[in-house]
């Protein structure tokens, strides 16, 4: 992340080409929260390159390898020894606010690793929300995995089916152990994504006349989509408001709540969903009210599409009835697998509305009778799961498991840096470049294990010298021009969207049949926000520095940065 201050030249990382210790270097063998980095002794490294015999155990006898080299600490250099004299002033200024950033240097060592092409390609990457950015040690190893080994179909009984079902079994267990939930409670249901967990408790859950289905006003639309479900049923759909910068207020959640609680049970279940983290306003939601809508006799649901990227998530702490979520917004590898951790005792209630091969041991033809699955979560995986995958889900959250301790600390110095440093812009009218729309953090970690009460995301909008707001689409056209990737829009979240933009009464006035223009129109203007996220391979220099999106403020008089001169031009 540059410097964005008003004045100066952002501080630049230039970094050295990597060793071949770097090159092999994937995880630490200590725990995370306990590395000494400052140690004069050798440690020995946990790499995914080398993990080589993990997989021969699923499919051949185990050879010994010979041990690793002993790790070099040139691996865990902070930043600090790695930028060019003129940027080591403000570099070191950054040190002397946030003297906790040095904490985290074991995630520059996993940069210079695992994220080296960020560095080659040029690539200022802050839409971690979007997408986690993959780390190389794991698409390689996962690589040599599928090229030495046969997988099959699991549906069969053959040795190569054998394999891909054991590589399944430890996928589940692996995501178990990561969201610390039991065995003998939760079972795990993969599906293609967050969405398609959300759907399938949507299609099963047993709404009925006098049912009440609870949600916030600022969720994905995955989970807004579940009232079609309830709608259709006899249901009724109630909404938590949202506060001007997104998520709800505890006080009115759990009033909401207790009006609209269960009557009876067994005739007319009621369901709560909770937004664990809003992925446009940057909210948390404490999970606590989990406990509290469980002891109102609610079925809960978590969304943790957004939470699970940069926060511990405990199930044995927030015993949720099912949890939704995706892999590639945790560790960016693999994409379409998601998965529904699910209790046993709430999958019983569930009823799917069809079945579908995977499903089912006997289905009668002609005829009605279908006996399911003996297998609780194969009665809710549909067709032949993505098998070739799921070797990398249980690698991926190993790794992410070793760094994700030091994360929201880190994290934490970036964003009280980036937002004290994106206020302070002006334009030489001394009006603001930009208005930050969603929640900031209040409070700044210090320890290693905290956690955040915000999550790292930026949705802000950009203002012209006048204090008019800029089209979202010329900011994103101008920052993919500079090799910037972040994202504009409503994220798919329109609830959220109109609390922090202020459209609330706007979003009243919608018809049957609005389309997205009519509405723009009706505003007066595009709609939707620029999100920054951060996120695992985000260090220091190089997220947002305000030459790239904003030039020197003249309006575009800086040739290098022309974004006031493309502004004029789309809108001649």
């Amino acid at each position: 992340m540059g410097s964005v201050s008003s004045t100066g030249h952002p501080p630049q990382i230039i970094v050295r080409k990597r060793s071949s210790v770097l090159n092999r270097l994937s995880l630490p063998c200590t725990s995370g929260a306990s590395l000494d980095t400052t140690s004069e002794h050798s440690q020995e490294t946990y790499s995914l390159v080398n993990e080589k015999s993990r997989y021969r155990d699923r499919e051949e006898p185990r050879r010994d390898n010979p041990p690793a080299p002993p790790l070099s600490f040139a691996a865990y250099a902070p930043a600090q020894d790695i930028i060019n004299d003129a940027a080591g002033d403000a570099y070191q200024e950054f040190l002397n606010r946030f003297p906790e950033y040095r904490l985290t240097w074991i995630l520059d060592a996993l940069r210079r690793s695992d994220y080296g092409r960020l560095e080659t390609t040029g690539e200022t990457y802050v839409d971690y929300m979007g997408g986690a950015v993959y780390p190389e040690s794991l698409v390689r190893v996962h690589t040599e995995f599928l090229n030495r080994s046969v997988l099959g179909n699991t549906h069969s009984v053959s040795n190569s089916s054998k394999l891909s079902l054991k590589c399944a079994n430890e996928a589940r267990a692996a995501v178990l152990s990561f969201f610390r939930a039991s065995s003998d409670q939760y079972t795990v249901i993969f599906t293609p994504n967050a969405t398609g967990a959300l759907k399938l408790v949507g299609e099963s859950y047993p709404f009925a006349g006098g049912s009440k289905y609870v949600l916030s006003s600022d969720s994905h639309n995955s989970v807004h989509g579940i009232r079609e479900y309830a709608t259709y049923r006899g249901a009724r759909v109630c909404y938590i408001p949202p506060t001007p910068t997104g998520g709800f207020e505890l006080s009115t959640a759990k009033n909401i709540l207790l009006r609209n609680r269960p009557r009876s049970k067994n005739t007319a279940p009621c369901l709560f969903a909770l937004t664990g983290q809003s992925n446009i306003s940057n909210t948390k939601n404490s999970l606590s009210i989990i406990e509290y809508a469980t002891s109102l006799g609610y079925h809960t649901l978590l969304d943790a599409a957004a939470l699970a990227a940069t926060s511990t998530i405990s199930l044995s702490e927030f015993p949720v009835d099912a949890m939704a979520m995706s892999f590639y917004k945790l560790v960016g590898f693999p994409t379409g697998v998601g998965a529904l951790i699910v209790k046993k005792s709430f999958l019983t209630q569930l009823k799917r509305p069809w079945f579908a091969g995977g499903n089912v041991d006997v289905v009668q033809v002609p005829g009605s009778i279908v006996t399911r699955s003996h297998e609780l979560h194969e009665q809710f995986e549909d067709g032949t799961i993505n098998y070739l995958t799921l070797p990398a889900v249980t690698d991926g959250l190993r790794f992410l498991s070793a760094y994700l301790p030091f994360l929201p600390l880190r994290l934490s110095c970036l964003m009280h840096y980036l937002v004290s440093s994106l206020s302070k812009l002006r334009h030489n009218t001394g009006t603001p470049v930009l208005r930050i729309l969603s929640a900031t953090p209040s409070r700044r970690l210090k320890t290693v294990g905290e956690q955040s009460d915000t999550g790292s995301i930026i949705s802000l909008i950009f203002l012209d010298p006048f204090g008019d707001m800029l089209p979202n689409s010329f900011i994103e056209y101008s920052a993919s021009k500079l090799n910037i990737s972040l994202r504009t829009g409503c994220m798919c979240n329109p609830g959220g969207a109109a609390a922090v933009l202020g459209i609330q009464e706007e979003m009243k006035r919608l018809y049957e049949g609005i389309t997205l223009q009519d509405f723009e129109r009706a505003v007066g203007h595009e709609l939707g926000v620029v999100r920054i996220s951060l996120g695992l391979a985000k260090q220091l220099p190089g997220c947002m520095d305000r030459r790239a999106l904003c030039g020197n403020h003249r309006s575009g008089e800086d040739p290098e940065y022309p974004l006031g001169t493309l502004y004029e031009r789309l809108r001649d």
